[in-house]
């Protein structure tokens, strides 16, 4: 490897800086994932530990998932949204940020309380894996049944 390439390895990794002074905070959790999120008004950016969403989120589903809460109150591009999530897989994260999202933007401005409860964003989604059981193969799963 030449220095070229190690300093373009460098440029791709590096992290936004952005400036979120007079924002809104809110927390969004789901199965195993926490998501911190801020929320202002600006030109409809996202932001995801550090990157855009769409390098965060590479499947199309997670993409659309995280916007909807600004759909649903027709600003897709009315806020920039910084978030912060840990733990979990990408389905998780992507819930978490709805989840943290739609309280930030109630916090925000409470007439908007009314649509996005109506499509549930704000409510905590609690279902989470069940534990795995002895005398059985998974959580419900017996093993194979053998008769002799």
């Amino acid at each position: 490897m030449n220095i070229t390439n190690i300093e373009n390895s460098k440029n791709k990794f590096e992290k936004v800086k952005l400036d979120f002074k007079d924002s809104k905070y809110a927390t969004g959790r789901r199965k195993q994932s926490v998501a911190r999120v801020w929320v202002k008004k600006g030109t409809g950016k996202i932001f995801v530990n550090g990157k855009e969403m769409n390098k965060y989120f590479k499947r199309p589903v997670h993409q659309i998932l995280v916007v909807k809460p600004l759909q649903e109150i027709n600003a897709p591009t009315g806020y920039d949204v910084k978030c912060n999530v840990r733990g979990g897989g990408l389905s998780g994260q992507a819930g978490a940020i709805i989840h943290g999202l739609s309280r930030a933007l109630v916090s925000f401005d409470s007439s908007l309380k009314k649509s996005l409860k109506k499509n549930k964003l704000t409510t905590r989604d609690s279902r989470k894996v069940e534990r795995k059981k002895y005398g059985r193969r998974k959580a419900r799963r017996s093993f194979q049944f053998s008769k002799r």
